[in-house]
């Protein structure tokens, strides 16, 4: 049974796995497609993966925050990590209606790089909160 530090480290390791894939997708597939017209068929670039993606970000992205924010109490990080969720939420919601297919690209592409980063600031500081302690 993992501790809860090292449940939050493995929650932030995850968000931020998930974070990186969601980008790749976004900068990657249509150039993929491009290049390989045989992808368009797997359907990847269709609205349900980017809602699946958030299905599984969500939870493990609000668990590791507020867990580190329990230990670091540095509200700025909570604060970036839920500002990159909810405009990831915007994007999978409205972003292909609301901004077009490159928008909604630039959308998640910038709610992925917040979501990132609070995650791999809220990891150093848990870490460097954990190093004080021993």
């Amino acid at each position: 049974m993992q501790s809860p530090k090292e449940l939050t480290q493995s929650a932030d390791k995850a968000a931020i796995g998930l974070s990186f894939i969601c980008a790749l997708h976004c900068l990657l597939l249509p150039a993929a497609i491009a290049l390989l017209p045989s992808a368009a068929m797997f359907g990847f670039d269709d609205e349900w993966f980017h809602r699946l993606l958030l299905v599984v970000v969500l939870p493990i992205s609000v668990f590791a925050l507020v867990s580190g924010l329990k230990r670091h109490q540095n509200k700025s990080v909570l604060t970036i990590g839920i500002t990159g969720l909810i405009i990831l939420i915007v994007g999978a919601a409205f972003g292909h209606e609301m901004f077009g297919e490159t928008g909604e690209r630039l959308i998640t592409l910038l709610g992925s790089v917040s979501v990132a980063i609070s995650h791999l600031w809220n990891f150093h500081l848990c870490q460097l909160r954990t190093s004080k302690i021993c």
